[in-house]
């Protein structure tokens, strides 16, 4: 792996007798798009929080761009720009009110040709003097990305960015996010919809009770736990047992782990005198990678 970005070594976050981060060990190299995976209470939010410098791990210890989230603050933070979940804004400003405010934070003037390039790319620029408070829920997370990125940071978190986006804004915005990726970004994100996951990130962490329980590129893990499938649709029910992952509403669904093996199932459900109206062929997919991991 390249130089790494983000590193997390036996991170470890109590709250009480909840073990929100259990020993957490990963590295994200410079220039990857990863994703961190885990179903609500999995310690995802808490460890971005941690990132973020928002949230003090018990121990351990955590890195962005080789600068430490706790001893050396400032540095790290710098390093990062995060799109939280909540649509956190303040409603007293325009749009570009909000993005100058957010550069000062940072100790940066005068950059209106980077935010009128970062509203460009995020359909915001006829926005640009709208009150926030006017803005639709898909408006404000658009300038939530904007206000992660006015201080150009080299690694950006991304947490639930598309939650209750339209379509059209959620193809934008990656396009966008692609952009910066290509120029060389780190890209970190959480995201419920896997499909995102899968299409978008090189490599994956899954998260479960505080802890990683699985950890690789994207395509090694749908090769590793996921399994075509086979689904059939018969003219009658069949009472034989045909060794079916499950049967509903006239349907028969087989796991394959080869596509040789589709003949074998199909010539079996003919000996069992079952009659084919209908057939689908499943390609393997990180939500049943998810689940089955969740589950094991």
């Amino acid at each position: 792996m390249t130089e790494a970005a983000i590193e997390v070594s036996g991170a470890c976050k109590h709250y009480g007798a909840v073990r929100a981060l259990d020993g957490v060990d990963l590295a994200v190299g410079a220039g990857e798009f990863f994703g961190l995976l885990g179903p609500n209470g999995a310690g995802k939010t808490t460890l971005i929080s941690a990132l973020a410098g928002l949230v003090r791990i018990d121990s351990g210890n955590i890195r962005v761009m080789g600068h430490d989230v706790v001893a050396d603050y400032r540095d790290a933070r710098r390093q990062l720009g995060v799109v939280p979940q909540e649509l956190v804004f303040d409603p007293f400003f325009t749009v570009r009110e909000a993005l100058r405010i957010q550069s000062g934070y940072f100790g940066i003037r005068r950059n209106d040709d980077w935010i009128d390039e970062i509203l460009g790319h995020l359909d915001l620029t006829a926005k640009a003097d709208a009150n926030m408070r006017s803005l639709s829920g898909g408006m404000k997370r658009r300038v939530l990305v904007a206000q992660a990125l006015v201080h150009r940071p080299p690694v950006i978190v991304l947490d639930e960015p598309t939650a209750g986006v339209d379509v059209e804004l959620r193809q934008g915005l990656w396009q966008f996010v692609r952009r910066l990726n290509r120029d060389g970004h780190t890209i970190v994100l959480t995201t419920h919809y896997l499909e995102e996951a899968e299409t978008l990130c090189t490599r994956i962490a899954m998260l479960k009770s505080g802890r990683v329980v699985a950890l690789d590129t994207t395509e090694n893990l749908l090769a590793r736990f996921a399994t075509h499938t086979l689904r059939v649709r018969l003219a009658s029910p069949l009472d034989a047992e045909l060794g079916a992952l499950r049967q509903e509403r006239g349907w028969l669904e087989f796991a394959l782990e080869r596509y040789d093996e589709v003949e074998t199932m199909l010539r079996r459900v003919r000996e069992a005198g079952g009659e084919i109206v209908e057939m689908q062929l499943g390609e393997p997919d990180l939500e049943k990678v998810f689940v089955g991991v969740m589950h094991s």
